[in-house]
């Protein structure tokens, strides 16, 4: 059994790097929105760890894949269905998760939706509530049953995925940037209100990064695609391994003191 170590709200005991530096290692990490994207991506570079992986999506097909992908790098991997706008399912994941690991160690939550692009006053109402109960209430109702556990175990760890459209405006996405600016407030006010209990609460804030969601905002339109590359300082798209790798380290003891943090992946967007 591992112990805590107030310091820093980490685990002692577990194993090193070559260079001494501390994995995120056999702990119990779990990541919503795992099926695709960033989140299968977070969920592959803890399993490469030997974490335990609770895999959540609402889609059962593609998380049930991911969990299989997680248990080929060396991982253990755990699927729960989740619509994370629905607060009694989000109640019972935890429960279920709970239940079957006896803590949570690292929460990524990183389940989100981009909605109909248009703007401010084409918005419909049922677009604007639909990606609010999705990227900031789900942020919300997950941070509101995982803090509890993490305050109860003596330490833990939050990562919630915000957007480079968390810190600047985005045309025509008047929801959505809405949205991500509103995870990254909840995340500031979240992590003044743990710091002193050695949860550690910070924020991505990933730029345009390879994913689904870029594949359906692009709609088979390459030109799309390649604008998209342009506008990078970097001159193409992220990957989301690197966005993976941003999380990872912000869940490890190398963030030891870091939290509250929106942490831009963008390729260098943000600096322009």
């Amino acid at each position: 059994m591992q112990c805590l170590d107030s310091r820093n709200g980490t685990f002692k005991g577990e194993e090193k790097m070559e260079s001494g530096q501390q994995l995120v290692q056999k702990r119990v990490v779990m990541v919503t929105g795992a099926g695709s994207g960033i989140g299968r991506a977070c969920s592959l570079a803890f399993a490469k760890d030997g974490a335990t992986v609770v895999v959540v999506d609402q889609d059962e097909m593609h998380g049930i894949q991911t969990a299989r992908m997680v248990e080929t790098v060396g991982g253990s991997a755990h699927f729960i269905r989740c619509d994370i706008a629905e607060p009694s399912q989000v109640q019972h994941m935890i429960e279920t998760l709970i239940g079957k690991f006896g803590r949570l160690d690292v929460a990524v939550n990183n389940a989100g939706i981009s909605g109909p692009k248009g703007g401010t006053v084409q918005c419909t109402l049922q677009d604007w509530d639909r990606i609010m109960a999705v990227n900031l209430r789900g942020a919300w109702l997950c941070m509101k049953h995982e803090i509890p556990v993490m305050l109860k175990q003596g330490a833990g760890v939050i990562v919630n995925c915000s957007s480079i459209a968390g810190v600047v405006g985005f045309p025509d996405s008047p929801a959505y940037t809405a949205s991500k600016h509103g995870v990254v407030g909840l995340t500031q006010a979240a992590a003044l209100e743990c710091a002193r209990s050695h949860i550690r609460i910070n924020a991505v804030c990933p730029g345009v990064i390879q994913t689904p969601m870029i594949d359906r905002y692009v709609n088979g339109d390459e030109r799309i695609r390649k604008s998209l590359a342009e506008r990078e300082p970097m001159g193409r798209l992220g990957n989301p391994s690197e966005v993976a790798d941003a999380v990872h380290w912000l869940a490890s003891d190398r963030a030891s003191f870091v939290t509250g943090v929106a942490l831009p992946v963008d390729g260098g967007w943000l600096a322009q």
